[in-house]
């Protein structure tokens, strides 16, 4: 079996892959202080509590974007594991073209996202991750990676919101009841859903006129299916998307090919 993990900045997202079938998936939040014993602890308590046995996971495969975990992961994976992390990397073998500037500032993620959304719905294609910003993710028709756009995420803009306006407080990110607010709670969940509605409708529009009306759209991410169904795309969701890239990954590269 294969663990997958993606360390993003406000979640990890782990799986457990047996061949291609996905056994379990989890989300915790991303503490950057956890050491490598108390990740391996809270994996294997995971682990118990969906009957999958530590001693069956033969690789482990990560796409991380906080760098001061990625020791703290590979030291959790060779002392539980006994296995030596692979890490997605600039020197990993992805099978897809990156037509960026520099393919290094590329986030792990968003390469992963690409990888599987090609394998699953073909191209032209775009990924909207819904993650701490929301990222969009261009494949061409060929499944070379064009490259994106980035724009903050709902709870960068929520949080913006309380901490620069002293009246204004935190409030819960959901579609509200009505689009013209009644009171100060109601009219920032309108203006952070619907923003957050418009923003997605109004840079797929973009990107369909360079990639052409065959445009393919799947979202993924932890507030993917709260704002995906009030898009006029109406993409479907892959909450797994990142872990399938992942997996498709791993077995693109066999130990002879992994960067050291």
């Amino acid at each position: 079996m294969l663990l997958v993990i993606d360390v993003g900045n406000t979640n990890t997202v782990l799986g457990v892959f047996e061949g291609k079938e996905l056994r379990a998936q989890w989300r915790l939040s991303t503490n950057r202080r956890q050491t490598a014993d108390e990740y391996g602890i809270l994996i294997r308590n995971l682990f118990e509590l969906d009957g999958v046995e530590p001693a069956s996971i033969d690789g482990v495969m990560l796409a991380s974007v906080v760098p001061p975990l990625n020791s703290v992961l590979e030291e959790m994976s060779a002392k539980y594991f006994q296995i030596k992390a692979v890490f997605l990397s600039p020197g990993t073998r992805t099978g897809m073209a990156i037509h960026y500037d520099n393919p290094q500032e590329v986030g792990a993620d968003r390469i992963a996202d690409s990888v599987a959304a090609f394998e699953k719905y073909g191209g032209p294609c775009v990924v909207v991750d819904f993650g701490t910003a929301i990222t969009f993710d261009a494949i061409s028709e060929k499944g070379e990676y064009l490259g994106g756009v980035i724009a903050p995420g709902l709870g960068i803009s929520s949080e913006a919101l309380f901490q620069q306006a002293a009246r204004l407080p935190r409030v819960e990110i959901r579609e509200p009841n009505r689009v013209i607010g009644t009171n100060t709670v109601g009219s920032m969940q309108s203006g952070l859903f619907y923003g957050a509605v418009g923003l997605v409708d109004g840079i797929l529009d973009r990107l369909s006129a360079v990639l052409g009306p065959k445009m393919k759209v799947v979202a993924t991410g932890g507030q993917a299916s709260l704002v995906a169904a009030a898009s006029k795309y109406k993409p479907p969701v892959d909450p797994s998307l990142t872990l399938e890239g992942l997996r498709i990954i791993y077995e693109r590269n066999p130990p002879g090919a992994r960067p050291h």
